[in-house]
């Protein structure tokens, strides 16, 4: 187990190294010139003026040059400082957004998890029936929505047509902390966050569900008088877990590009809003170090995702 997580971890570090590039590379191949954003359109500006500027940024050295500067920075915690906010660190300004992202997400993997368990098992169980049609029309559906269309529509149906949920934010301004209030204003778009990492799981469980009911020691322990529910629960389900194990894990990453739409719809002060504004600004470091941490993330959750697996799976060989 030790060797193969060492592995997974210099193939997770490689990956990370390799994220850090192409955003790097991106970025300077955008229209405009860096430069652009740490200019006051206000304060005048002369051409020698602008070459100083250059150089104390170092934007005059080659890219490569310019991109293991940066790395070199990184790999001691410093990512630099935002151009909108020259008083905030990079890395503070990030880690202050962790939080509220990882309880919207949390959030919403937890319903997905539970939801697209509970009907993929359903669907599975009572195959063809209308149950199982319903669920399996609400699973394309869900597939079929990026989440910044069911964002709005969620945003328009409940909260300015029903008016049932808050339109936007983490809390109600003016009042004090309430767990209520917070509870309040997270269920609506950590569901719709959730909405297609649900259906997706309903999908898997229901064909590996399915796969497993069909096999020959979920027979005999029918034939020997098990009751049903214990031939689904402790037969069945557990086997059937296993590609949807991997499945979660990778809905980790597609609920962290979600997140960026539903924090940018509802004004969610999570990681997904700072992106969103720091792209507007041209806010490089920010775009960078959040990049990074994300990727970090990312990369983190498939490792466990994979130790996860091997766990369940004794046929797995880690060594």
């Amino acid at each position: 187990m030790l060797k193969y997580s060492l592995r997974r971890l210099l193939i997770g570090a490689g990956m990370l190294l390799a994220l850090s590039m192409l955003i790097f590379v991106m970025l300077r191949l955008t229209p405009g010139d860096p430069i652009d954003a740490y200019i006051d359109p206000n304060v005048p500006m002369s051409p020698s003026d602008l070459v100083a500027l250059r150089a104390t940024l170092g934007l005059d050295q080659p890219l490569p040059v310019q991109y293991f500067a940066w790395l070199q920075q990184a790999l001691t915690g410093n990512l630099g400082y935002s151009i909108q906010r020259p008083d905030q660190a990079v890395l503070g300004l990030v880690f202050s957004r962790v939080g509220p992202t990882v309880l919207l997400m949390g959030t919403a993997i937890v319903i997905a998890i539970i939801a697209g368990i509970a009907t993929g098992i359903v669907s599975a169980v009572r195959r063809n029936s209308l149950a199982d049609l319903s669920f399996s029309v609400l699973a394309v559906t869900g597939i079929s929505s990026p989440p910044f269309l069911s964002g709005l529509v969620g945003l328009y149906l409940f909260s300015v047509y029903f008016n049932w949920m808050p339109s936007g934010g983490m809390l109600t301004p003016g009042r004090e902390f309430s767990l209520l209030d917070l509870i309040h204003h997270l269920i609506l778009p950590a569901s719709l966050l959730a909405l297609a990492q649900t259906a997706l799981i309903m999908r898997y469980m229901r064909g590996s569900m399915l796969e497993v009911l069909n096999q020959d020691y979920v027979r005999t322990a029918r034939a020997k008088g098990v009751a049903e529910f214990w031939v689904i629960t402790k037969h069945a389900l557990r086997n059937a877990l296993l590609p949807v194990i991997t499945l979660i894990g990778s809905t980790i990453g597609l609920a962290i590009g979600g997140a960026i739409f539903i924090e940018s719809v509802f004004n969610w002060p999570g990681m997904g809003l700072l992106m969103v504004t720091a792209v507007e600004n041209r806010d490089y470091p920010v775009i960078m170090g959040s990049t990074l941490v994300i990727g970090a993330s990312v990369i983190v959750v498939n490792l466990l995702t994979d130790l996860a697996y091997a766990a369940v799976d004794p046929r797995i060989k880690v060594g």
